[in-house]
């Protein structure tokens, strides 16, 4: 089977080429099709569905929320994704975006980004449920003033852990990689 990624932004492949196999040591090197922002993503969804041409793969697209409504926005993707004539394609979304993940696992901030102190941050009200929270680009960059989007998903990529990860979109995220490759 071809697990297909259909991703937002560049810095959610550079995250999961390395999270990936770190997980999922078994499965066959994924493909990612990346986007040029949610807009593109939507746009080329269908078409690009429409006219896969590999037997035997599965989709999954990830979007950050940013501001919309999780449900509207997955609604909008399972819509698009029928459309393209592939119904059972994984929809998930980033609450509110990749770097929210990224502070539902502060000790791997710390490792990763050089973020002394981050690690024991985790407690705090605000990382307990990071998905909440406002703007968590600029969160991260308190952290780890040196964050870059691409270098810096990267590096969390190799060190993020599933055990303890805060994040409920991160956690759902993995639950429904796993789900699929099963089925």
């Amino acid at each position: 089977m071809q697990l297909v990624f259909f991703l937002e932004e560049a810095s959610a492949k550079a995250l999961l080429q390395e999270l990936l196999p770190r997980f999922l040591p078994d499965i066959e090197t994924p493909l990612f099709i990346v986007f040029e922002g949610k807009q593109d993503l939507e746009k080329q969804l269908p078409r690009k569905l429409r006219n896969w041409q590999q037997p035997n793969s599965r989709f999954v697209v990830l979007r950050d929320k940013d501001s919309g409504n999780c449900c509207e926005v997955k609604e909008k993707l399972r819509n698009l994704s029928r459309e393209g004539g592939h119904p059972q394609t994984l929809i998930r979304i980033a609450c509110r975006e990749l770097e929210s993940w990224y502070l539902g696992d502060l000790a791997a901030v710390e490792k990763a980004l050089s973020a002394r102190g981050a690690a024991k941050q985790q407690t705090n009200l605000k990382f307990r449920n990071p998905d909440k929270l406002g703007n968590p680009v600029q969160e991260l960059t308190r952290l780890a003033p040196s964050y870059q989007k691409i270098a810096g998903s990267r590096a969390m990529g190799k060190v993020m852990t599933r055990e303890g990860n805060t994040s409920h979109s991160f956690n759902v995220f993995i639950k429904g990689i796993i789900s699929l490759l099963k089925s």
